[in-house]
């Protein structure tokens, strides 16, 4: 099958609307008969979408501490300073007192992601138009460094759940940029292995919520299982998994990954990457203490450039199996979710 690239980008996005559920933002038709050369050019058109749908909604605003010389009272009155002023101004009174802003972390983001996209080479001619049209709307809003954004505490609630996959199109943008010296442009490079390893763990488990809800899948923390607790248990690594699917007595954990190879060669031998399967043996080992042999594991990988594509299937003395697939994401959706079907069966 030939690779082509627009399907991916696709497909990336699809993955986007699983892993956030609640965005929408009436661009499904749209994406489906556009045809993007390039993964920024599609996040250039969702922020396009999201952002106008916050606009007319009216954007998210956020509790933020004022103080200054007020008419009237508001909040709480400085004594000293108010008494100061009252030589000049008499019916004036220094107040600190909170008010709704819209100049929080969330919209600062969206604005300079936006700005950084207007300085893009590989973003188009007429989107980058639009951009400058809403902008417009964001001129009380200060620009901000997102090199210095602690992505992972930003917290969304239903009052800014619309924000989640917006911002989080703004963290792939950000860890994708870089700036050109020659004149001052920016240039998008492809996603990291990173970034698309996140998008792909948290599709194929929203993939699973969504459809198979009685097999209650979730992403949880296995403990070690050890007879006796030591003092220095606290320095061993988490075991935390990327999903875990249970039906009556059988658990299966699935570990995915995402690289652009999925195996490993070391003296002209491919091979699976060895630490890979010990991680998920260890899972599938402390889980199941019982030794029932009523947990697996699966090692699930996207498959995106080789056309190796691994069918491996071992049982262990005690009935556990590991499992290693992967997920052609160069190919329709459909068929995507024809192979996460084989996943569940097993």
């Amino acid at each position: 099958m030939t690779k082509d690239k627009n399907i991916l980008i696709h497909n990336i996005y699809y993955m986007l609307t699983y892993a956030f559920r609640d965005f929408r933002f009436n661009i499904d038709e749209y994406i489906a008969g556009e045809h993007f050369e390039e993964i920024h050019d599609l996040f250039a058109e969702i922020l396009i979408r999201g952002v106008s749908s916050l606009l007319k909604h009216g954007l998210f605003k956020t509790y933020k501490n004022c103080e200054g010389e007020l008419s009237t009272i508001r909040g709480k009155i400085y004594l000293y300073k108010t008494y100061e002023i009252g030589r000049t101004k008499p019916y004036q009174a220094y107040c600190s007192y909170d008010e709704l802003s819209e100049n929080n972390i969330y919209n600062q983001i969206l604005k300079t992601t936006l700005l950084h996209i207007l300085q893009c080479t590989n973003v188009s001619s007429f989107r980058k138009d639009t951009i400058r049209s809403m902008l417009r709307f964001f001129h009380e809003i200060d620009n901000i460094n997102l090199q210095t954004i602690r992505w992972n505490i930003i917290s969304f609630d239903r009052r800014n759940k619309s924000y989640q996959m917006l911002l989080l199109v703004c963290e792939f943008i950000q860890k994708s940029l870089l700036m050109t010296t020659e004149n001052g442009t920016y240039k998008m490079t492809s996603l990291s292995d990173d970034n698309m390893c996140l998008l792909f763990q948290r599709f194929v488990l929203a993939y699973f919520q969504k459809h198979y809800p009685k097999t209650n899948a979730r992403s949880e923390q296995i403990s070690w299982n050890f007879k006796k607790k030591g003092d220095n248990d606290s320095i061993l690594p988490i075991m935390q998994t990327d999903i875990m699917l249970s039906l009556g007595e059988r658990t299966l954990i699935i570990d995915t990954k995402y690289y652009s190879h999925v195996l490993q060669t070391n003296y002209n031998k491919s091979t699976i990457h060895s630490s890979h399967l010990y991680q998920l043996y260890a899972y599938v080992n402390n889980y199941d203490t019982a030794h029932t042999g009523n947990v697996d594991g699966m090692l699930l990988y996207a498959k995106v450039e080789e056309d190796f594509s691994p069918d491996i299937e071992n049982e262990f003395s005690e009935g556990n199996k590991i499992y290693v697939r992967t997920l052609d994401l160069y190919q329709d959706f459909q068929g995507i979710c024809a192979q996460l079907e084989k996943c569940i069966d097993i």
